[in-house]
């Protein structure tokens, strides 16, 4: 039986506690993340971070949420009302329902009933995941936009052309994972993955996803919609209170998206890591797999912190180089290769041990390719041209050295010896 055979049979009660849990989960794992990564940061630091409301601190994020709650809202005068307060909206809804195709876990008794641990699924549910993500970039420039300030246009902008530059590149990375699992499914997806993950033998789609899902969620070093010492605070300076909190839940949210998509089609999804269930055998089996499942993520949710207190910001040149000269590139080479290598396998018989190697033989040449420089030529520098004749004379630089370019030194005149009696007499 198919995976998605066991969606759309449960009772009307079990959606409901399912949605809620859903929620609870992520407001709950939003919480935790921005500890952790305070805690994280500090460490890298050396410092101690939250360690003052709850134990270890844990309690922080409900602090500062409620002192956002407390603080004052302010309005520009120049914003679109209207706009201005839909703008968070739009981008913390759709961050809340990409998370209802992602499967937590196998099929468990709930109070008596036999249901997955997944709201649901659908045969297009990736794509489902990225249609709606694609959704809160809306927000993003609406919110950019309604602020009636520059700064807040032109994070918005960027955020706009940031979203369209890496969506194609993430869109790209996956192709390689729906040859191989035969679906769009996110169940059936992870039960492709029971005897090996696909990051291991996709290994290229696996890096542009991370590298792309970083761009994805502006997070550093590609934070440029919100870089501070260009943009102030980019599309969301004007926002205040509880307002600026949902921005700031939606970037966490989305942050825990793109992790648990990536745990799901490149790590097992729930599936036990290190094949500890070839040693224990109800490893996947009940509530256990919900731990190995956040376990993966919270490895992903590390190295967006690792990131951010380790790598300096891009410039916005170098970062859209980056995404269409780069990733984009080498994502179709590698879609192009892996459908060569499938077709290979299934019309000439070639071994798993053979396709392996192939592999391998493609990813050291992308490797070498990618770091090898381009050809760049120095930029030859004019040489200044010299004074005109009877042009006014450079004067030399503090130090005494040579001006370059000067006619000549300025030369003083000497003045002429002048006694004080001659002054007096006129």
């Amino acid at each position: 039986m198919s995976p998605l055979d066991a969606f759309g049979q449960d009772p009307w009660w079990i959606v409901v506690i399912k949605a809620v849990l859903v929620f609870l989960v992520l407001v709950l794992l939003t919480l935790f993340n921005i500890w952790y990564e305070r805690r994280v940061v500090a460490r890298m630091q050396h410092r101690i971070g939250p360690n003052v409301n709850g134990p270890f601190g844990l309690l922080q994020s409900l602090a500062d949420g409620a002192k956002l709650m407390f603080k004052e809202e302010l309005i520009p005068k120049a914003a679109d009302r209207v706009v201005f307060l839909l703008a968070p909206l739009i981008i913390v809804i759709p961050a809340f329902v990409t998370f209802s195709v992602i499967p937590f876990g196998p099929e468990v008794n709930l109070f008596g009933e036999t249901t997955p641990l997944q709201l649901t699924d659908m045969p297009v549910a990736v794509l489902f995941v990225m249609a709606i993500a694609s959704i809160g970039i809306y927000g993003i420039v609406l919110a950019g936009w309604s602020s009636g300030s520059t700064y807040s246009l032109l994070g918005g902008l960027r955020s706009s052309a940031q979203m369209i530059s890496y969506e194609v590149a993430m869109g790209l990375a996956l192709v390689a994972v729906f040859m191989y699992a035969g679906s769009m499914s996110t169940s059936e997806i992870v039960a492709a993955q029971d005897d090996f993950w696909f990051g291991l033998i996709l290994a290229p789609s696996f890096v542009i996803y991370m590298i792309a899902m970083v761009g994805e969620t502006n997070r550093a070093p590609f934070d440029l919609p919100e870089a501070e010492g260009e943009l102030v605070g980019g599309f969301h300076t004007e926002y205040s209170s509880m307002k600026f909190a949902m921005f700031f839940l939606a970037e966490y949210i989305n942050m825990a998206t793109v992790s648990a998509l990536a745990t799901t089609l490149f790590l097992g999804g729930w599936h036990a890591p290190f094949w500890i269930d070839r040693v224990w055998e109800g490893a996947n089996e009940g509530y256990v797999p919900v731990i190995w499942f956040f376990g993966k993520v919270l490895f992903f949710v590390f190295i967006f912190i690792w990131l951010r207190g380790t790598l300096p910001r891009l410039r916005y040149d170098q970062f859209m180089h980056f995404g269409w000269k780069r990733l984009i590139p080498i994502s179709l080479v590698w879609i192009v290769a892996v459908a060569t290598l499938r077709a290979a396998r299934n019309d000439l018989a070639f071994d798993r041990q053979t396709v392996m190697i192939a592999a391998g033989i493609l990813l050291v040449i992308f490797l070498a390719l990618y770091f090898v420089p381009e050809g760049r030529t120095e930029a030859v520098e004019d040489e200044e041209p010299g004074a005109r004749p009877g042009a006014f004379p450079t004067p030399p630089i503090p130090d005494g050295g040579p001006v370059r370019g000067a006619a000549a030194d300025l030369v003083f005149p000497s003045a002429p010896d002048v006694t004080v009696s001659e002054v007096r007499n006129g």
